[in-house]
């Protein structure tokens, strides 16, 4: 209150024509907040209720320049952003666009946060509550057609601060850097990482396990997304021929030190192999349990066949629209190693 009683005082020490910048000033201010949410307010016309996902929904006045709408069939009330990572954001709409134009553009957190204008902690939180979003429609892949397929691997991370976490116990001693992996060969100290992908520029990668894999690793990581008229063209790993033979996909397997049988080959997921290092490498090391976050940022931004302008609007449009809400303390507490076991464990 005393705040409030100084503030007026200066106010009435203004004379005539500071007062009327003053006023110019807060008009354009409100103006450009509601032209800022005006964006939130339009895609709404694409969107079900967050409720019962009915999409008979009206408009219900204004607050904080934000449009509200109840639902006709649950009279419940919500707005652009209910259900969205963008709840309870303090942020404008032109701001998330800024920052999903730096991650389009592979930005790091530092420099998104310096374009953006917000804290670099904000900005690494922002980074995974669209990315899980992401997970959304990387779930929606389908891969048809020659399926090209090949497991890549990372040194098992730890990467991050770990001193004041009270959920996280160091399993292993901190390795140096140039000092990843101590183990020769495959071992418990690389995550195993299954690819694949078809001739229409769709991929798909996760996390399956720690050292070599098997049948059921594959299981995991390509879900239903390799569809059962496909092809599936790989190395002589029997972990891919038993994958077949369990769901009738018709395999072509190369022998060893060859990359081409016919019009058979393995050079599309090779060279997705190199650009998806290129990738992670940029970021200095990616922490294993935000590895398949990673990927899928990789899978859309680098693979994908659209144009930027073309992937730019689907980004905002998905993002922006999905119903995916994760809570900012939820995001580092996330399983360290997300392989199949220590998922269904």
């Amino acid at each position: 209150m005393a705040r409030l009683t100084e503030l007026f005082k200066i106010i009435k020490s203004l004379s005539q024509q500071e007062k009327a910048e003053l006023v110019a000033f807060l008009s354009n201010e409100g103006k450009a907040s509601a032209k800022c949410e005006s964006g939130f307010n339009s895609i709404k016309s694409t969107v079900t209720c967050p409720h019962c996902h009915s999409n008979h929904y009206v408009k219900n006045g204004l607050r904080n320049s934000i449009q509200r709408f109840i639902c006709k069939d649950c009279k419940q009330s919500f707005t652009s952003r209910t259900n969205t990572i963008t709840e309870h954001s303090q942020k404008t709409y032109e701001t998330w666009c800024k920052y999903l134009e730096c991650m389009m553009n592979g930005f790091t957190v530092r420099r998104s946060a310096e374009i953006c204008g917000i804290n670099k902690d904000t900005a690494f939180i922002w980074r995974h509550k669209i990315l899980d979003a992401l997970q959304n429609m990387a779930s929606d892949v389908k891969l048809d057609g020659i399926v090209e397929a090949d497991e890549t691997f990372f040194a098992l991370s730890f990467k991050g601060n770990h001193k004041k976490s009270t959920s996280f116990v160091m399993p292993r001693e901190a390795h140096k850097r140039g000092n990843d992996i101590h183990t020769r060969g495959l071992s418990h100290e690389q995550v195993c990482v299954p690819c694949g992908v078809n001739g229409n520029g769709l991929s798909v990668a996760r996390i399956s396990n720690l050292g070599k894999i098997g049948t059921k690793d594959l299981d995991f990581a390509f879900k239903n997304q390799i569809a059962n008229d496909s092809i599936v063209c790989c190395d002589g790993a029997t972990a891919y021929k038993e994958f077949a033979n369990s769901r009738n996909i018709d395999l072509v397997q190369l022998k060893s030190g060859k990359s081409k049988n016919g019009n058979f080959h393995v050079q599309h997921i090779n060279a997705y192999h190199s650009v998806l290092k290129t990738w992670i490498t940029r970021f200095h090391g990616v922490a294993t349990k935000y590895l398949n976050n990673y990927l899928v940022w990789n899978n859309f931004v680098n693979y994908a066949p659209e144009t930027y302008t073309e992937k730019k609007n689907i980004f905002e449009s998905f993002v922006f629209t999905t119903s995916k809400t994760i809570l900012c303390k939820d995001v580092p507490l996330r399983n360290p190693v997300p392989t199949r076991l220590n998922l269904a464990a």
